[in-house]
Parts: structure tokens; C-alpha cells; sequence
């Protein structure tokens, strides 16, 4: 079976607070193998943190872009 396309999330334009809670509303939509790649303007990596406290073992993180001025992150749902 052929991978689903990656949701495209670029979150530069959002205002900060508003960023995680729309990052976790398309998260907890995805289906198992389903996934969504992150654009932002810093290294994620406070996510990476919040996800792994609240949705342990639910996700896998791949960055696919580091910097210096955008951050990309592949996050699939397991």
C-alpha cells in the first residue's frame, strides 16, 4: 500500500500561542501511517517535548530541514 501524502502545516504565519493547540488539532486527526510535515521559523524541538509528555509513543519525529531561517519536521502517527 502507498504512503499517504503528509498533511503540510506551515505554522510561520500563526501567532505563537496559537501555534501548538492547531498543531495538536491536526496531529489527533491523523490516521495510523498517516503523517504531517511542520514548517516553522525555529527548531520545534519544545513540541517534540510537549508531544512526547502528552501522546507518548504515539508519533515518530524526522527533521527534514534544520535552519537556519526554516525548520521542517516530518511527524507520523504510528
Amino acid at each position: 500500500m502507498e504512503k499517504a501524502k503528509p498533511i503540510i502545516l506551515d505554522v510561520r504565519a500563526i501567532i505563537p500561542r496559537e501555534r501548538h493547540p492547531k498543531i495538536f488539532n491536526t496531529l489527533d486527526g491523523l490516521k495510523s501511517k498517516e503523517s504531517l510535515v511542520l514548517i516553522n521559523d525555529h527548531d520545534p524541538k519544545p513540541l517534540l517535548y510537549q508531544l512526547d509528555a502528552e501522546r507518548k509513543g504515539l508519533f515518530e519525529w524526522k527533521y527534514l530541514a534544520q535552519g537556519p531561517e526554516e525548520w521542517k519536521v516530518e511527524i507520523s502517527r504510528k
